[in-house]
């Protein structure tokens, strides 16, 4: 039996066992987007597994590109994709907030963000950082990494003067020595690292959430075929990049315009390994909940734990990623 077989085979199965009130009519066209944070996304496309695995049944795939987890949200919310690639916690915070969006898969656990200092400065521990300048771009996951690592050396964020850039505004201050370290984030830190020297402070890969595929509530309960057909593709993508290391950095390279030891670098942090949600997933978003609450980053009494609880949907994933991990063991 192919994979593609057996993927067909399986989303038959999942499709026969559910109630069929439950289900819309296939669509015409499957609308994902792909972005330079999310690898697998960008392999996905290329390789065109996905066109591969749907053009059977008739259904055609657009890629949308997205920038960032904000923007991804947007396209999803908005009804321009059907697919989202976001950091997990904006997954939460989106949820939070009041839209609809339930995570189907984990595409990656990246390293993407640390607190990064200038090549030359005298900062050496966290406790250093008091009375400093740090630039965040609020609401990401790099200010959420600040929050958290003040937090861990018992410092608060009025302890020091968070300077609010975006995430390339917040490189160049660094390099210029507007600001004492940054927040930084992948690309744009692995980048400072090696054409400025910037040096990592901090790293705590527990404060990294994952990289993560979510849709909406309405269409995880009307097609729930499809999605197993696109978290199948995935999983072709993800052992194609756990297999092929060198590729799948010339494949970012070249698609992010970055040079080849960048994107390797970025590679190195991230991992691949891990692709079913579950408890570990749901308790790395959850450990975030009081610093959401205390920032305002979402509505006054959220049950934030509640909204994890309800955001990560791991049963879809759970059907297709087991027998394709069997079959790769034979």
């Amino acid at each position: 039996m192919t994979r593609h077989t057996l993927r067909l085979g399986l989303a038959a199965l999942f499709a026969a066992w559910l109630p069929a009130a439950v289900h819309a009519a296939p669509p015409k066209e499957v609308r994902l987007d792909y972005a330079y944070y999310a690898p697998t996304s960008l392999v996905l496309k290329q390789q065109g597994l996905l066109e591969k695995a749907l053009a059977p049944q008739g259904i055609s795939v657009k890629w949308v590109f997205s920038q960032g987890s904000n923007r991804s949200l947007e396209y999803l919310n908005g009804g321009s994709t059907d697919f989202a690639s976001t950091a997990g916690l904006a997954a939460v915070l989106s949820r939070a907030n009041g839209s609809p969006v339930k995570t189907v898969y984990i595409a990656s656990r990246p390293e993407w963000t640390a607190l990064v200092v200038p090549k030359d400065s005298p900062i050496k521990t966290l406790a250093d950082l008091k009375g400093k300048k740090i630039a965040a771009t609020k609401g990401t996951d790099p200010f959420l990494f600040l929050l958290q690592s003040l937090q861990k050396a018992g410092l608060g964020k009025n302890a020091v003067e968070i300077v609010h850039l975006q995430h390339p505004d917040g490189r160049v201050a660094l390099e210029r020595g507007d600001v004492d370290a940054w927040a930084g984030l992948d690309p744009l830190m692995a980048s400072s690292q090696l054409q400025a020297g910037s040096r990592q402070l901090y790293r705590n890969l527990d404060f990294n959430s994952y990289g993560v595929l979510s849709v909406t509530d309405s269409f995880a309960k009307e097609q729930p075929a499809l999605i197993q057909q696109v978290i199948a593709a995935y999983e072709e993508a993800r052992l194609w990049a756990i297999a092929n290391p060198d590729a799948l950095a010339k494949l970012l390279a070249d698609e992010a315009k970055l040079p080849l030891e960048v994107a390797e670098l970025q590679l190195s942090r991230t991992d691949f390994s891990n692709s079913q949600p579950g408890a570990e997933h749901i308790a790395a978003l959850k450990a975030a909940a009081p610093i959401l609450l205390d920032e305002q980053l979402v509505r006054p009494g959220t049950d934030v734990v509640a909204v994890v609880e309800q955001l990560i949907s791991p049963q879809l994933a759970a059907e297709v990623i087991k027998p394709a991990v069997a079959k790769a063991g034979n």
